[in-house]
């Protein structure tokens, strides 16, 4: 059984999908992502296979909706994106600049694929990373789902975006990026993108990335921003796992604008959520987290920006980096 569930408190869609459980948590005695298996095969550097246990099919049946409550199909695709065949890598920061950027070059690959989809309103690409975030298989890769709704995370950040352009004829984003370029929480810069700890950060050590250009999807991305933003990528995740000598767990999101309407005030995000405050502490979304979507910050912001800056100063004789760190 595979179908959406609508939330008339919140309008959001559920993904409600049987298979989810039969899938398997980290297997021993083999690694389906590995070159020479059923799936992979040989001779790739990097590979989209489809999730073997999907939220989301073209081929989902429609569901009966009776009543009040409301169901859609699932419709929709979940594939995985494996980003090297050497399994024993542990984050993106251990890929050579090449390798990184052919993972991006597929990612905007498959939105210039799904953008003309019918069915897609949206493509989430997003990597979690740790057994703390959950993750069942080991080998280094990412994910992908094709929706047939916006979420509601975009969407606020939609309206708000809209709202601010409406009024200042300004991208929101654009200027954040202003008030970030030359501000205290900027970490790392090259000729295209920027990596700052935000003013409004939820969780401890969060960064984000944003295009110095004003571009909504991958797909607008000039073969040197292209090279730049796998750059970036890996210095994220070397400062992320060198902060504490540890491997950092995290989510990391891919924000693009939405495949179907216009979105002229909406700006291409690439957003970090590691779990890590101290380097044997969680931060747990709890309490007043889960139960009001309102985040406590435990800390000071500028104060996290700067130990994510001596890191970077730290490893940058490790990663071959084409900007600086600030």
């Amino acid at each position: 059984m595979r179908e959406l569930r609508y939330n008339p408190l919140l309008g959001q869609w559920i993904m409600v999908s049987a298979e989810r459980e039969k899938r398997p948590w980290r297997p021993k005695d083999f690694c389906p992502f590995c070159p020479g298996g059923e799936e992979t095969g040989y001779g790739w550097e990097v590979l989209s296979l489809p999730n073997r246990f999907p939220m989301l099919s073209f081929n989902t049946p429609k569901p009966e909706s009776k009543g009040f409550y409301k169901k859609a199909r699932a419709l929709g695709q979940c594939s995985v994106i494996v980003e090297t065949p050497e399994h024993e890598l542990k984050d993106l920061e251990e890929l050579s600049i090449d390798q990184m950027t052919k993972v991006v070059q597929l990612w905007r690959q498959i939105t210039g694929e799904l953008k003309n989809n019918p069915h897609i309103a949206y493509l989430s690409i997003f990597r979690n990373k740790g057994e703390e975030i959950g993750v069942s298989l080991a080998h280094p890769h990412g994910q992908l789902y094709a929706l047939p709704f916006i979420p509601l995370k975009v969407r606020l950040k939609i309206e708000n975006s809209r709202r601010y352009y409406n009024q200042f004829k300004k991208c929101l984003f654009c200027k954040i990026l202003d008030e970030e370029l030359n501000g205290e929480r900027l970490i790392y810069e090259n000729n295209d993108f920027i990596l700052f700890l935000p003013f409004f950060a939820n969780w401890p050590f969060e960064v984000h990335i944003y295009p110095k250009r004003h571009v909504q999807w991958l797909t607008q991305l000039t073969q040197g921003e292209t090279l730049n933003l796998a750059d970036i990528l890996r210095v994220t995740t070397g400062i992320l796992n060198s902060l504490f000598e540890r491997q950092m767990p995290y989510v990391m999101s891919v924000y693009q604008a939405p495949f179907k309407g216009e979105y002229p005030f909406y700006h291409l995000h690439i957003e970090f959520y590691p779990l890590l405050r101290e380097k044997d502490k969680l931060k747990y979304a709890a309490g007043i987290e889960m139960s009001t979507w309102e985040f406590t910050y435990d800390g000071i912001p500028e104060e996290n920006a700067q130990k994510l800056k001596e890191t970077c100063k730290k490893i940058k004789d490790k990663i071959d980096m084409r900007g600086k760190c600030i």
